[in-house]
């Protein structure tokens, strides 16, 4: 299971105290797995891939890990002005791992 990194938590919330008065805001997109190319050269690696795979994706509470893009959305919305009143957040984007 992975956790947000204290530090970054930490940065993120001390940032977004100091700059909210200046209209910055400042949050934290914490992914979990994440079917990038490397994740997959992992996979393909494997004695087994579909094994792996299967393996992989029985450790996540969603059961399958998350695709890039899922972030993607996430991090676009904390950019746009639908997220105008967060600042200081940490958004962990892992398929409830944290909530495990």
């Amino acid at each position: 299971m992975s956790r947000p990194k204290g530090g970054v938590v930490a940065l993120t919330r001390a940032l977004a105290v100091d700059h909210a008065a200046d209209g910055i805001r400042v949050n934290c997109v914490c992914p979990g797995a994440t079917l990038t190319p490397l994740l997959q050269e992992s996979i393909d690696s494997a004695l087994d891939p579909e094994a792996r795979r299967r393996l992989l994706d029985g450790t996540m509470l969603m059961r399958r890990v998350g695709r890039p893009e899922e972030i993607a959305n996430v991090i676009r919305f904390l950019a746009s002005s639908e997220a105008s009143f967060m600042t200081g957040a940490i958004v962990p984007v892992d398929g409830g791992a944290t909530a495990a």
